[in-house]
């Protein structure tokens, strides 16, 4: 089989529109002195011009073919090649004492939502994060409260990061091309993080527990982690429902609880277990 053609196994669509190529690099603004790290870099289409600034890069491709060829696509000492699983992968090995990283990556359809957790769980090592994703996803994770999209996986993401949604991508712009859309979106991690390793390990398992019970009210779907009254004193309607509540508002009731029952957070996060839905 030609290392050109596309892998199903693999997920593989390999983007191919020159306007969007170009759009992508305009909104990523590669520089010299980048570091920047690769997903799926394919046929190298976006490989090759942030190569053309002059910044280095590490690429992680699963494909062996593909990972073999790529070198040669790209003719540049400052190509690293990675043939590895990206979800597997240990991100901080690639960065000297200090140094952060940028991300550019397609992610494939099927492994997008644990990957991004995957890529978020290596501490500060992110500068920015520039990733293609189905466009149903990419909504959820954009979503805006009150929205009948906005669920756990945009509260864990917005408390980790600030998330712009940049631009859409059609199906016409791959080869071959997806049965989805897709969109393109930037994940900045907070300079600073919102809150501690504690408190977003409860704010975790609270999302988990009243996004997995949506329609009922806070004071139900908390049940077991917190009483109505505990509710109220966080400052928090415990009649709202859980796609009411804005990333701020479950972050307050998380420092919260944090104060009043630490031993929430000894249970750990409640991430691993979800699967984008």
């Amino acid at each position: 089989m030609s290392s050109t053609r596309p892998r199903k196994r693999f997920g593989q669509h390999f983007l191919t529109d020159g306007n969007i190529i170009r759009k992508i690099i305009a909104n990523v603004g590669p520089a010299a002195n980048d570091h920047f790290v690769e997903i799926g870099p394919g046929q190298a289409a976006i490989t090759r011009p942030l190569l053309a600034s002059g910044a280095r890069l590490d690429a992680i491709e699963i494909d062996r073919d593909l990972a073999r060829d790529l070198p040669g696509r790209v003719a540049t000492e400052r190509c690293t090649v990675h043939c590895a699983d990206a979800l597997a992968f240990d991100f901080s090995s690639l960065a000297a004492p200090g140094e952060k990283l940028r991300l550019v990556g397609n992610l494939p359809y099927n492994i997008s939502t644990p990957l991004l957790f995957h890529l978020l769980g290596c501490g500060p090592l992110w500068r920015d994060l520039h990733v293609m994703l189905q466009k149903e996803v990419g909504d959820r994770i954009a979503a805006a409260a009150g929205n009948k999209t906005y669920g756990r996986l945009t509260v864990a993401l917005a408390l980790r990061c600030r998330i712009d949604s940049l631009f859409g991508i059609s199906p016409g712009s791959f080869s071959p091309p997806p049965q989805v859309d897709s969109v393109f979106l930037r994940l900045v991690p907070h300079p600073v993080p919102l809150a501690d390793a504690d408190i977003l390990s409860i704010a975790d398992r609270l999302v988990a527990a009243a996004f997995g019970m949506r329609r009922k009210r806070l004071s139900n779907g908390l049940r077991g982690l917190a009483t109505a009254a505990e509710i109220s004193s966080a400052g928090i309607d415990p009649g709202l429902r859980p796609e009411q509540l804005p990333p701020a508002g479950w972050l307050q009731l998380s420092s919260f609880l944090a104060s009043q029952r630490p031993e929430l957070a000894k249970h750990g996060s409640a991430l691993p277990e979800w699967l984008p839905s």
